[in-house]
């Protein structure tokens, strides 16, 4: 759980982006990063995997639906499929039953049958641990090669899905929606050992309070330091 914000009355006037210098910007955001850090200690990647090439097919999966719903289809999916050789020579219907209760489960199966061929066929079925190699196979952007990177080779890597895009604005980190510039930006407020723990902190706290639709800003460790207060409910909820 989040660290309660303080009250109205004690909190200071919101960071503005406008005037903020370079300097002032680089310490505000890292001085986040390190009360999110403290906010959430277990903060780490929420989908389930043994191995570089379980990620892989996981964090593809995840497209438009959660870690929990991907969770409790992996287990079986792999157990079926035990590497990319025998995935890529499945039956696309028998895939398609295992992840079925995912959604768009025909598109993902063709997805991640494309993606085992790739990896046999060009890798001898070993997931490399380079972006540009990454980002070349079915499936793949720059998103889940650096969950990949992060998670499975601790290669840094920055993780711009939508809660952390979203929180990079609202901080005032970015101003961009397009995911490669919001990590280009990020990326350069920050050394790269901090890059892979800062996605894992960003994306907790979207999930858990700063919401897309109406964030908990009375509920937010970092309120004194974010220029996007106010945009939710500063009074906690009777």
């Amino acid at each position: 759980m989040a660290v309660a914000a303080p009250s109205d009355e004690s909190r200071p006037q919101a960071p503005d982006t406008a005037t903020e210098s370079r300097l002032a910007l680089v310490r505000r955001a890292r001085k986040i990063n390190r009360i999110l850090a403290l906010t959430y200690p277990d903060a780490h990647c929420e989908l389930d995997f043994h191995n570089p090439w379980e990620l892989l097919v996981a964090t593809v999966l995840s497209a438009q639906t959660t870690d929990v719903a991907v969770n409790k289809v992996t287990p079986k999916l792999f157990a079926r499929y035990h590497s990319p050789s025998e995935l890529a020579a499945a039956q696309p219907e028998e895939v398609e039953t295992l992840i079925h209760s995912l959604g768009f489960y025909r598109a993902k199966t063709k997805s991640i049958i494309g993606l085992a061929r790739k990896v046999e066929s060009d890798y001898h079925g070993v997931v490399p641990n380079k972006l540009a190699e990454l980002t070349k196979l079915p499936g793949v952007g720059r998103k889940t090669a650096n969950v990949v990177l992060g998670n499975a080779f601790g290669i840094p890597g920055i993780t711009v899905d939508t809660h952390f895009g979203r929180l990079a604005r609202r901080f005032g980190w970015t101003i961009s929606d397009d995911p490669e510039k919001v990590e280009q930006d990020v990326a350069g407020l920050f050394p790269p050992s901090d890059w892979t723990e800062l996605s894992h902190r960003l994306i907790w706290h979207g999930r858990r309070v700063c919401f897309a639709r109406k964030p908990a800003c009375w509920d937010c460790s970092v309120a004194r330091l974010c220029p996007s207060y106010g945009i939710g409910p500063t009074i906690p909820p009777e």
